[in-house]
């Protein structure tokens, strides 16, 4: 069995509590699975900084002083989970044969890893870790959770259920999805998108180690519509439905009201009248507002702006001859 060389990616946003605690438990789990054999010793692990205003980036340099196996890059500014996720992934994967991305604070199971790679051997390209329950969340949570993938796989987008970004990847399948050229990322409906043999591995998910989390329900909200509108049309389509119904319903009330006032029985009524108003106008709205959204993304695609910018690197990530700009006064 020839063995990977795999390639941990890990997004950080202001982790200086939590990274201290987990960098160790990647690293041993990195040992143990060169141990197994199931990775090659040159195997990496990459940490991604995503514009952290705290020290996240000094402790992940300081991890590199320490240990080889440690890397990182940074990122210029705040680009967001998913295209800190990207960024590491599109460094990783010519360097490499699989990579697994994972955040950093501790909740997913790392002995998973061990069956992902397992799952790798035996064939598949992409494996999906999947939780298995939600014990752990608040009753809040669950539910919102759950509705999340409810209302994501009825408009349309495909995605895991109870999958987040937890999963390996093959660098055959990251050359391909590296010809996804979309700005507007959602990566949990994007990489099924890119097809290859998949399975998916089941774990636990713990309470986080250290920190705050930086998906409360606002993010989660706004990642769903980000993914919904950037994976399928079926909005759009309920909107022009919808539309339709109202237009037979206004019809049919007009030939009522014809009727109704040639055969003198008419009453004349304000609240009835303000109601409809009312009612078209808050309609009319919302639809506008979801093709607004359309043509935002539709927008901000066709300036084919940088989806990630790399501003520092620890040594081993450099390009040969790349030199980090000095600062200027």
């Amino acid at each position: 069995m020839t063995k990977p060389v795999l390639y941990i990616v890990i997004p950080c946003y202001n982790e200086e509590e939590v990274l201290p605690i987990t960098a160790p438990m990647f690293l041993q789990q990195l040992q143990d699975m060169t141990k197994q054999g199931l990775i090659h010793e040159e195997s990496r692990i990459l940490f991604v900084n995503d514009g952290s205003r705290d020290h996240t980036w000094d402790i992940i340099q300081s991890l590199n002083r320490s240990d080889r196996h440690y890397q990182g890059i940074a990122q210029s500014r705040n680009r967001g989970h998913q295209n800190a996720v990207l960024a590491g992934l599109m460094e990783a994967k010519d360097r490499c044969d699989v990579t697994i991305s994972i955040d950093c604070d501790g909740q997913d199971d790392l002995n998973a890893m061990q069956d992902m790679l397992r799952a790798y051997h035996d064939g598949c390209e992409i494996v999906y870790g999947v939780r298995d329950n939600r014990d752990t969340d608040t009753r809040f949570k669950r539910f919102t959770a759950q509705a999340f993938y409810r209302m994501m796989n009825r408009m349309g987008a495909e995605v895991i259920y109870n999958h987040a970004d937890y999963r390996l990847i093959s660098s055959r399948a990251l050359q391909e999805l590296a010809r996804f050229h979309e700005v507007n990322l959602f990566l949990r409906g994007m990489v099924p998108l890119v097809g290859f043999r998949s399975t998916s591995v089941y774990y636990a998910r713990h309470e986080r180690l250290a920190g705050k989390s930086h998906y409360p329900l606002g993010k989660m909200l706004a990642l769903a519509f980000d993914g919904i509108t950037s994976l399928s049309v079926k909005p759009i389509r309920m909107v022009t439905i919808t539309g339709l119904l109202i237009s037979l319903i206004s019809f049919i009330g007009i030939l009522w009201a014809v009727v109704t006032a040639l055969r003198g029985r008419s009453v004349a009524g304000w609240a009835s009248m303000a109601c409809i108003i009312c009612f078209m106008g808050g309609i009319q709205t919302l639809f506008l507002g979801v093709i607004g959204e359309y043509i935002g993304k539709i927008y901000l695609e066709t300036k084919a702006r940088p989806r990630y910018i790399i501003a520092e690197r620890t040594d081993e990530m450099k390009e040969p001859g790349m030199e980090e700009p000095a600062c200027r006064m």
